[in-house]
């Protein structure tokens, strides 16, 4: 009895290899352990996509988010791609002009663990159980959605209130009072 051997594909009989861009992306931005302790922006800054050349950053984000809409990823990084702000490092400036400003002040705390990518953001814990009792504390955080580059959300207890548009730098340092003013 005669066996029936197969016939040898004629196609490439080489494995066929697709990039896996959602892994070399969330490797990325990975941030390591010990971020936890971090008191401010600067202390975070330890993934690839901060340390590495800024145009090859620039093009993983494209390559990947090509492929899915909106990946994780820092706001000034989301801003860069669309030519809206400068470079990284300006971005950073913005973040550490911000962490003078908060750390300094009573109330305020850095808080490094915000979404996949991002850079942390800023909570003013009075305003979080005060008089007004509300559950979620008043909190600053940048943003790429507008050029002013910081958002505030209002201390809050249910859903989470639209965020007010803050213009830049000189508007949050101009508008403190009246954001710690909840409590």
């Amino acid at each position: 009895m005669e066996r029936t051997i197969p016939k040898a594909r004629t196609e490439s009989t080489q494995p066929r290899l697709e990039p896996m861009l959602d892994l070399e992306w969330s490797q990325a931005i990975e941030l390591p352990r010990t971020v936890a302790s971090a008191t401010r922006p600067s202390d975070i800054r330890r993934a690839w996509v901060h340390r590495a050349p800024e145009d090859l950053v620039v093009a993983l984000y494209r390559a990947s988010s090509g492929m899915h809409g909106e990946i994780p990823a820092p706001w000034w990084l989301r801003a860069v791609v669309e030519g809206r702000l400068e470079s990284r490092e300006l971005g950073f400036r913005i973040e550490d002009r911000i962490s003078g400003l908060l750390g300094r002040r009573p109330g305020w705390e850095f808080v490094p663990w915000a979404a996949d990518g991002e850079s942390g953001y800023w909570e003013f814990m009075p305003s979080e159980r005060g008089a007004s009792g509300h559950s979620i504390p008043t909190t600053v955080l940048n943003t790429s959605r507008h050029d002013g580059w910081i958002d505030l959300l209002p201390a809050h207890s249910s859903s989470t209130p639209a965020p007010i548009a803050v213009a830049g730098f000189a508007g949050l340092r101009s508008r403190l009072g009246e954001f710690e003013a909840v409590r």
